[in-house]
């Protein structure tokens, strides 16, 4: 990897426009709005009296593949999506334009041989009034670039396990073409949707976006300790660890701790973990 390149580069700002329909899209490719008799949970998928999922900040404004271009030299081949963060200081309004701004604020070498970590972190404001919405931050596992150097000072890590008994769990069966509804929110890469990619990728079939993965346990969270009220979710954080395929079911399970709430997601059916260092936090 460049270090140098990536340490100078300057990312534009992003204006975005979303509304109630890219809203109700999330939420239903995310798995709400599966019994639509729960009055709860249509507030997630009706315009009447909407409410947002807060994860939706995950795909909103997204960079893209940024990091393939050719001035920064990165492996990209051997990326990985380690883990994923959201911090929300205001809630998303149903409708809104917004300004993102992406910036890349460390880099931590592992050595020759163990790869880097590359920190990533975009920040949306409200185009009308300024005010900051949420924090979006992700880690980027580069296999391929360890011994390319080091910058700045990485976040604080997520915490390890929860060691204390299960106080809650919750699951939802993905349907089988999970991913192809989920692609529309703006991730088009052919391993979730073309057969012959994922194989050639070195899965059996075309996978779940780990976003989506994502997106289902913030779900699961509101739907079993938020009695469906997306604004007591506050942050959200995650380590990806193996992929899902659509028509799977994600499971979460977890306890109350002095960070949060910890959990972790499996899918039953295979006794596969799929999110570990589970952490959010609830109003």
């Amino acid at each position: 990897m460049n270090l140098e390149a990536l340490r100078a580069h300057q990312f534009p700002t992003q204006r975005v426009r979303y509304d109630e329909q890219d809203v109700i899209r999330y939420a239903l490719s995310v798995g709400a709005g599966s019994d639509p008799l729960d009055a709860r949970a249509l507030r997630l998928v009706y315009e009447k009296d909407l409410l947002v999922l807060p994860t939706l900040a995950a795909v909103l404004a997204q960079a893209g593949s940024w990091i393939a271009a050719p001035q920064f030299a990165v492996n990209w081949l051997q990326l990985l999506h380690g883990e994923q963060n959201l911090s929300v200081h205001r809630p998303l309004p149903p409708a809104a334009q917004l300004m993102a701004s992406y910036r890349v604020p460390a880099v931590v070498d592992k050595g020759a041989g163990r790869g880097a970590l590359v920190y990533c972190e975009q920040l949306l404001h409200d185009a009308a009034s300024g005010e900051a919405l949420c924090t979006v931050s992700s880690t980027l596992f580069l296999r391929g670039d360890g011994g390319c150097g080091s910058y700045g000072t990485p976040p604080a890590g997520l915490p390890g396990a929860a060691t204390g008994p299960v106080e809650f769990s919750d699951q939802l069966t993905t349907s089988r073409h999970a991913a192809l509804l989920y692609r529309l929110n703006g991730d088009r890469n052919p391993i979730h949707v073309d057969p012959a990619a994922a194989a050639s990728a070195g899965f059996a079939r075309p996978i779940l976006h780990g976003l989506c993965t994502y997106g289902i346990a913030g779900y699961l969270l509101i739907r079993s300790l938020c009695n469906h009220d997306p604004t007591r979710l506050r942050s959200l954080g995650v380590r990806f660890s193996s992929p899902v395929y659509p028509g799977e079911t994600v499971r979460i399970e977890g306890c109350r701790s002095d960070a949060g709430v910890q959990f972790q997601a499996s899918v039953p059916e295979r006794k596969q973990l799929v999110l570990t260092h589970g952490l959010a936090t609830l109003a």
